[in-house]
């Protein structure tokens, strides 16, 4: 324990803030149920008898050794086209929407839960996002906050080169990907939530069907979620398993709006529409993984620190306090009496007002100190 202490003055002190980074891939293949057993049950993927979201993880769930990676769920507002008292779990896919969207959006002045909005701008009123799918990312996996400008979602429509428009097809041509990202994420984002920031997500197609088509109905960057970075939330439009012609992003010349509806879990032409009203949310939700091929994104730590400048005079700490530094009164490490003191520092302890050791930062090697130089040792507080 030290017995000569010197008192930190403002200029001693200063603040840092760094944002580390991390790229966390997410492949179709974990997402879609690897580890099967003989029953053909996705051993990886937890359901959970509320039926209101579905777990996806990166090993058996019921392993130590499992990470949780996201939840997946479907919702719509009371005000969409698709709640109906004859949809399946219609309360269900109400009240996941409105939790969802109170968390996200928040509440208008008359305290009205605020539906997902399309651009952003909730004072402009515009396009509303009624029928949505949500990933919500594990904190594991999100850190503080998703690094803006760097999610990337692909979605395979296609099954083989059919043009069934959704269910699990399994098979994804190249040409039948839907690249979804947070283009315009790293210089433009909305700070009106009570979630933190988010960005708008976009869809984008660079390849053709094999008949030359364009994917996507218009061709650039299209709207179709939204992207809340420090909450770790993605809100997809179920406006990408929807053509044009019923109000979607898709190409209706690939895909058909008559397609014959089919149960979700088995690949063919069933639509997002016939899924969202005839369907539970793990059955939808099923459906939903098993059209992802790729997520990945950067995640974000924010490192805050605490740099201490100690600065140690020439007249100042060139004696120690051990008990070994002098023998019968004379300093071990001086063999003249007109020799200089020495001392040698090691550690570099900080202490409270009252003297209580708070923290102790250790040197790589010991440093000389004489009466002949001054050190400055920086200390740095992570936190």
């Amino acid at each position: 324990m030290a017995t000569t202490f010197k008192t930190f003055l403002n200029n001693d002190k200063t603040t840092s803030r760094t944002l580390l980074h991390e790229s966390i891939p997410i492949t179709g293949s974990i997402v879609s149920g690897t580890y099967d057993t003989a029953a053909g049950v996705s051993r990886n993927i937890k359901d959970f008898s509320h039926g209101m979201f579905q777990s996806v993880y990166d090993y058996p769930y019921l392993s130590s050794s499992a990470n949780h990676i996201f939840d997946v769920t479907v919702g719509y507002a009371s005000t969409s086209h698709a709640s109906a008292s004859t949809s399946t779990q219609n309360s269900k896919k109400i009240n996941v929407y409105n939790s969802m969207a109170q968390v996200l959006a928040g509440n208008d002045v008359t305290g009205s839960i605020l539906e997902f909005d399309e651009d952003g701008d909730y004072e402009a009123g515009g396009s509303k996002l009624k029928e949505v799918f949500i990933l919500n990312f594990a904190r594991l996996l999100s850190k503080d906050e998703i690094q803006k400008g760097s999610f990337q979602l692909q979605l395979g429509l296609s099954g083989t080169q059919g043009a069934d428009r959704f269910g699990t097809g399994g098979n994804f041509a190249n040409d039948f990907i839907l690249n979804i990202t947070d283009a315009s994420g790293s210089n433009r984002y909305y700070t009106n939530s009570p979630a933190g920031e988010y960005g708008i997500l976009f869809a984008t197609a660079s390849a053709t069907s094999g008949d030359g088509s364009q994917l996507l109905a218009n061709s650039g960057y299209r709207p179709c979620g939204l992207l809340y970075y420090q909450a770790g939330i993605a809100v997809l439009s179920g406006s990408v398993f929807t053509s044009n012609t019923d109000g979607g992003l898709l190409n209706s010349s690939i895909y058909n709006v008559n397609d014959p509806a089919v149960s979700p879990t088995n690949a063919g032409t069933v639509t997002f529409e016939q899924a969202l009203t005839g369907n539970n949310i793990q059955t939808i939700s099923d459906s939903i993984r098993n059209r992802i091929y790729n997520v990945q994104f950067n995640n974000t730590t924010e490192l805050n620190s605490t740099i201490y400048f100690c600065r140690v005079n020439h007249n100042e700490f060139n004696y120690s306090s051990n008990p070994t530094y002098v023998s019968d009164s004379k300093i071990r490490v001086k063999r003249d009496d007109t020799d200089t003191p020495v001392s040698y520092f090691t550690t570099v302890g900080l202490y409270s007002a009252d003297n209580e050791l708070l923290a102790v930062a250790k040197l790589s090697e010991p440093i000389k100190k004489t009466p002949e130089n001054e050190v400055t040792l920086r200390v740095r507080l992570d936190y």
